[in-house]
């Protein structure tokens, strides 16, 4: 996507009138330019890179196996040929493909996917990863010693940042029952966060969000949702299903969120792109 300007929902969500907003590279604050700062004149000048995390929605993805889930739907309700204009119809659950869950989605009196302020969905990002400990575990779940190894190397993750898990699950995607991880029980398998690790983020680094790769923010074999009630507790929100994580360094980005704004919704299909310095593009 490189040199292709921002679309306009996005700008909306970026800028208030004609005031020039910066993204910084590193932490939370907007303030003068850096070496690592990116502007909107950067993106549409094709100085900055845009990487999509979004799969697209077609009836062949995979999506949560519960007794009143469906598959995306999607039927031709005018065709050019016989009505002289293209139109569709869809049909999906929430919480299907590259999506956002809504703080309500497991805790009562807490914000629907419509109520989440535009300016918690602009953040630095982070990206955890943790592939190698995934291919020898497919239950394995982050831990805080592996947050404080990233750290260790990558420096403190900032507040207010939206923490994105790589577990590599994302190169299953077209084989739905490999992405679940079904056994022969029918129990599912796939890697996540840990309680541990959410409380660690949520509590001690105020992150806005968290991330990954694989249907679930707790992991497959999960039967409490412990990673979703200490999230959506907190009033964050987490991110199922995220793309092309594999595109992405540790840190020095910015995410931009866009989700479909269903009222009282407890979550919904969701747009996210990452915002980088294009350097090569720069020099």
């Amino acid at each position: 996507m490189v040199g292709q300007s921002v679309p306009m929902s996005l700008i909306g969500i970026l800028a208030v009138g004609f005031n020039p907003i910066r993204l910084e590279a590193q932490g939370d604050a907007i303030g003068e330019q850096s070496p690592g700062t990116v502007t909107l004149q950067d993106i549409s000048a094709g100085r900055a890179r845009l990487v999509d995390l979004t799969h697209t929605l077609t009836p062949e993805n995979a999506f949560w196996p519960g007794e009143k889930y469906r598959p995306f739907q999607l039927v031709t309700i005018a065709a050019l040929k016989d009505d002289g204009v293209l139109s569709k119809a869809f049909a999906m659950p929430e919480h299907l493909g590259m999506h956002i869950d809504a703080p309500n989605h497991f805790e009562r009196d807490h914000v629907s996917v419509d109520r989440i302020p535009p300016s918690r969905l602009v953040s630095p990002g982070v990206l955890v990863d943790i592939l190698a400990k995934c291919e020898q575990n497919a239950d394995y779940e982050l831990t805080v010693e592996d947050v404080a190894a990233w750290e260790t190397q990558h420096g403190r993750i900032p507040d207010g940042a939206i923490v994105l898990l790589r577990t590599g699950w994302a190169r299953y995607w077209n084989n739905v029952t490999r992405y679940q991880g079904r056994d022969v029980r029918g129990l599912l398998h796939f890697p996540a966060f840990s309680k541990e690790s959410a409380a660690f983020l949520v509590e001690r680094r105020h992150v806005r969000g968290v991330g990954i790769d694989t249907l679930s923010i707790d992991r497959g074999i999960s039967q409490d949702f412990a990673v979703h009630h200490i999230v959506n507790g907190a009033g964050r929100y987490g991110l199922e299903n995220v793309a092309n994580l594999d595109k992405l360094p540790p840190n020095g980005f910015h995410l931009i969120i866009a989700p479909i704004k269903i009222g009282t919704g407890s979550g919904g299909p969701t747009c996210i792109f990452a915002v980088l310095k294009d350097h090569k593009a720069s020099e």
